[in-house]
């Protein structure tokens, strides 16, 4: 996979790391990434994007798991109450809401769009609930148009690393589709996803068993001064998946 990575053009913002070695381990670390949230059809994504909101993707696919059998086209969510389908989602987090954006969101479909999942992300970001984070998700997965979704973890870890040096979600995504090649953004983001989930978490990353170390901005900062924190397994994992695997150029 290493050799596939390629810059991103001669105009791209340069940042202080190695993008092509960065982008080469993560790819080698995390060869089957993918969206953690299950569906079948772009409104299933959807609506799974949107109960995601501040609620775990194992909780989400919990309460579409049971959802999704009886309720998992617009035309089934238009029928319901804001107050029905909250009843159903209740264990999923600010439920009211969500429910509400669900409803509203499903009629308009049905009312404007044909019972369809517009495909241009300024179409999705007009729906109820849906903003550019969500809107990149479904086009990038359920349309398979290269778009990088900044959540929690792609904006902790690309600021860390240090392919992004911003303040703000929308920042982040530019300056990553600045230095990622337009090939790569759907994977990259959810390479970047996984390694906030194995190994660069927001309280305890694990840079001594990081792959990505050599080439990381945060760990040059705190390597020296952060003692060393014991190898957890998911850790020795990623390490293990990135040996040998992944060359800089």
């Amino acid at each position: 996979m290493a050799n596939a990575v390629a810059p991103a053009g001669p105009n791209a913002r340069q940042p202080d790391v190695n993008v092509t070695a960065v982008l080469s381990h993560l790819a080698a670390m995390y060869p089957d990434a993918r969206c953690a949230l299950n569906y079948t059809t772009p409104f299933e994504l959807l609506v799974a994007c949107i109960l995601s909101a501040q609620c775990t993707d194992k909780r989400v696919n919990i309460v579409t798991s049971r959802l999704f059998p009886r309720y998992n086209r617009p035309e089934h969510f238009a029928g319901l109450s804001p107050e029905e389908l909250a009843e159903e989602i209740r264990d999923c987090g600010l439920y009211r809401n969500k429910a509400r954006h669900i409803v509203q969101l499903s009629r308009i479909l049905l009312d404007q769009f044909d019972g369809q999942v517009p495909e241009s992300r300024e179409e999705l970001m007009e729906l109820p609930g849906v903003g550019r984070k969500t809107a990149n998700v479904v086009i990038s997965n359920a349309f398979e148009q290269p778009a990088i979704a900044v959540d929690t973890h792609v904006f902790r870890v690309a600021n860390r690393i240090g392919l992004a040096d911003a303040k703000d979600p929308l920042k982040t995504e530019q300056q990553l589709m600045e230095v990622i090649p337009r090939s790569l953004w759907s994977r990259a983001h959810h390479w970047l996803i996984h390694h906030g989930r194995t190994l660069c978490s927001a309280r305890s990353p694990q840079c001594h068993a990081c792959p990505i170390e050599p080439y990381c901005r945060y760990a040059a900062e705190q390597k020296t001064t952060s003692p060393a924190a014991p190898v957890r397994p998911a850790a020795k994992a990623a390490r293990k998946a990135a040996s040998g695997e992944a060359t800089a150029p």
